[in-house]
């Protein structure tokens, strides 16, 4: 279902970001088709920075409770590969093992510093990350989708360089090109667009650039469209509003009212498909008062 949303220019696709088997479960019941398995979100929800302080592990476990908990198809940010070729392919054989239905690789220095923190960062050599794309291929073939994302842009190394780094990670073997920008406007995420002309489907990522209506893309032709961290900042700001009202308030009387009750959380998660199970499997209750 992943190749269908990602490898295809006919009809613009939308993946949620998740960073946890809740924040999936929700995204699914909101009606998203796929997800982004964050690698901002997963860092911050474990309380590290996105600087590759979070483990490649840490990441493969987050995965495997997203897809259990959510049956959908799951693109996983996975930064650079976690260093070089050989740690690129032992990342993507165990997302495979976790059912994970895709990897995104950037061509970002190990370690890597979120896109959005400091200025022109340094971007790896072109010839060398174009070898952790094939020792990805090499080692899942088509068991999971290998998106490129490409730095230039971002890093302000300018669109001539990205144009050059998107064709040689399509003869590397990516199955999709993540063009990735800081400005506000997706002028040049457009421009882009328009020079690659479709050689391979375009994935973006429209943080800073969302005042862009979405038929822009559609215009354009682009495949996904990633909503990368929403979940997460969602999340932030909830908490520290309810944090901030219970300690000034020394209760949760007001509380009560604006958040999810108990039995939003128990539908949310299951628990009448437990209780079904339970009687299914576990023996009568005994009266111990007979």
């Amino acid at each position: 279902m992943l190749r269908a949303q990602v490898c295809s220019n006919n009809e613009l696709s939308f993946l949620m970001e998740a960073h946890d088997g809740l924040s999936g479960a929700i995204a699914k019941r909101a009606g998203f088709k796929g997800l982004w398995a964050s690698g901002l979100s997963i860092a911050c929800s474990l309380g590290y920075r996105d600087a590759n302080e979070a483990s490649w592990s840490h990441v493969v476990d987050v995965v495997e409770r997203i897809v259990d908990s959510t049956a959908l198809p799951v693109l996983v940010d996975g930064d650079g590969g976690f260093g070089n070729f050989n740690n690129a392919r032992l990342l993507a054989r165990k997302l495979r093992q976790r059912g994970a239905a895709g990897v995104a690789l950037e061509d970002s220095c190990f370690p890597k510093m979120n896109s959005f923190v400091g200025e022109r960062h340094p971007l790896a050599d072109i010839t060398e990350f174009s070898g952790r794309l094939r020792a990805v291929k090499d080692t899942v073939a088509d068991d999971l989708i290998l998106v490129a994302r490409i730095e230039a842009l971002i890093g302000g190394h300018g669109m001539d360089e990205a144009i050059l780094r998107a064709h040689a990670y399509a003869d590397a073997g990516a199955d999709a090109i993540l063009i990735h920008s800081r400005k506000s406007s997706a002028d040049e995420i457009l421009s882009f667009v328009s020079a690659w002309q479709n050689r391979l489907p375009v994935v973006i990522v429209p943080t800073k650039y969302y005042r862009t209506p979405v038929s822009a893309y559609r215009d354009a032709r682009i495949s996904t469209v990633i909503w990368a961290n929403h979940s997460m900042r969602a999340a932030i700001a909830a908490m520290r509003h309810v944090c901030g009202r219970i300690i000034a308030e020394e209760g949760i009387a007001t509380i009560e009212p604006s958040v999810a009750t108990l039995e939003d959380v128990f539908d949310l998660l299951g628990y009448d498909e437990l209780a079904r199970a339970e009687a299914r499997y576990l023996p009568p209750a005994v009266d111990l008062q007979r």
